[in-house]
């Protein structure tokens, strides 16, 4: 049953820095934005002794090509070990300790919190590449309450979609945020099938708001809920394809895209070891020999965990739900704009498939030592790389339309990983793909 009123995520308020303790800070690894505000306040700062080594730091950033303020306003010029300089001995940032957190910059002081805007009050989610963000989701049993809050006696329509055409998905935006977190959690099915449930979901979405489909968006809703609440497209979903060698070939082709990337860091490159490992990379490796490893780490180490602790998955996917505006996009949750739900449905899969895929070589070199800190260094240090890229989803997008993976078949193959109920495993079918993509990652 769909819960009703506005679900908001309310974990990212109990989010706290550890400062000098973490493992792996955000001062470090990539580049600070500088907002014209706080960039401003540093050029006025009283004569302390931070000031001279703040000025030599941030430098602005020339205007865009039609003159327009460019995004960021300034940068941090980093260290040669790609650190904040404003980064003391302690693992602490001075500026927060000598002048106030008032003068941190918008972006060091929100970080790891992603704040969307709905119905005028904040909508936060947190990022998974700070690793106490990640712990907090992940391992939390029961991230979102059983019930929700009951403002409203049925979930309602976004005030900000208001004059938007009935069949517009927009203007049902709560009620479909509801559908798409009942169904996450709906354990009757497992966790492949519920994302490809989910795919369909999108799919009907796009084509009522296109026309293609005449019906009212609250019947579908409404339809699509009890459906899935009688378990009845259980026996139907057996029949999707399982292709363990297409869906390694394309982890590995996602993986390889970050890893081309100049700035490695070192928590990453321990990931794609032990990832590597554990499918049975080396010098001999075949895509069906790495298939076969892959197969197996997941049968014995990675489905065994999560079935344990099913709630890690879940927690991941209803963050990037929170964090994604999931399945309108940033840009499609905008009453201007259309919002691509099967689109944004891909990039979900793509998202979830190379972390999947990444912790079953995790999994498969741990074996039975595998744990929940192995899945959160696995993630976290996966999301650092790929949360801030700003081209990874739209190369990851591109990726699938290569590989002909974007399509309902396609993103059943990178969802599933197990055999039809009763169907012992035959030979790993060696897919037609050049060889050397099994060592890309290496």
């Amino acid at each position: 049953m769909r819960p009703s009123g506005q679900i908001r995520p309310t974990y990212a308020d109990s989010f706290r820095c550890i400062g000098s303790e973490c493992e792996d800070t955000c001062c470090q690894g990539w580049s600070v934005p500088i907002d014209r505000k706080t960039f401003e306040k540093y050029q006025n700062l009283p004569d302390v002794p931070l000031r001279a080594l703040i000025q030599s730091s941030i430098v602005a950033q020339p205007a865009d090509a039609d003159g327009s303020e460019p995004a960021p306003f300034a940068k941090i010029l980093m260290t040669p070990a790609n650190q904040c300089p404003l980064f003391n001995g302690d693992g602490l940032c001075r500026v927060q300790i000598e002048c106030g957190e008032s003068f941190l910059s918008h972006a060091c002081a929100v970080y790891p919190r992603v704040i969307n805007t709905i119905d005028g009050a904040p909508d936060k989610a947190l990022s998974l590449s700070c690793p106490e963000a990640a712990r907090l989701v992940l391992l939390n049993p029961h991230l979102l309450p059983e019930k929700q809050p009951e403002e409203q006696p049925e979930a309602t329509a976004s005030s900000h979609a208001d004059g938007l055409p009935a069949n517009r998905p927009l203007a049902h935006f709560w009620p479909i945020r509801a559908s798409v977190l009942s169904l996450l959690r709906q354990r009757t099915y497992p966790l492949w099938q519920r994302l490809f449930l989910l795919g369909i979901f999108c799919r009907r979405l796009d084509a009522i708001a296109r026309g293609e489909l005449d019906r009212p968006v609250s019947d579908f809703l409404h339809d699509f809920d009890r459906t899935v609440a009688t378990g009845a497209l259980l026996p139907a979903m057996e029949t999707l394809p399982v292709d363990r060698s297409a869906q390694l070939d394309v982890v590995l082709r996602l993986a390889g895209m970050l890893l081309h990337r100049s700035n490695i860091r070192p928590r990453f490159i321990e990931c794609i070891q032990a990832f590597t490992s554990g499918i049975g990379n080396g010098p001999q490796a075949t895509l069906e020999s790495l298939s076969d490893h892959y197969a197996e780490a997941h049968d014995r180490h990675y489905a065994p965990f999560f079935a344990r602790h099913p709630y890690i998955l879940e927690n991941y996917l209803i963050n990037t739900i929170f964090r994604t505006h999931f399945p309108f996009g940033r840009s499609g949750a905008q009453p201007s704009n259309t919002p691509d739900m099967t689109r944004e449905f891909a990039l979900l899969t793509a998202q979830f498939a190379l972390m999947k895929g990444l912790l079953i070589g995790v999994a498969g070199h741990h074996r039975t030592n595998f744990s929940a800190a192995h899945v959160v260094h696995t993630l976290q240090a996966a999301s650092k790389h790929f949360e801030h890229h700003p081209e990874f989803l739209n190369q990851a997008h591109a990726l699938l339309l290569e590989s002909h993976m974007d399509g309902a078949r396609g993103l059943a193959i990178l969802l599933r990983n197990t055999d039809p109920i009763g169907v012992s495993r035959s030979p790993v079918p060696q897919v037609q793909v050049p060889v050397q993509h099994a060592g890309s990652a290496a």
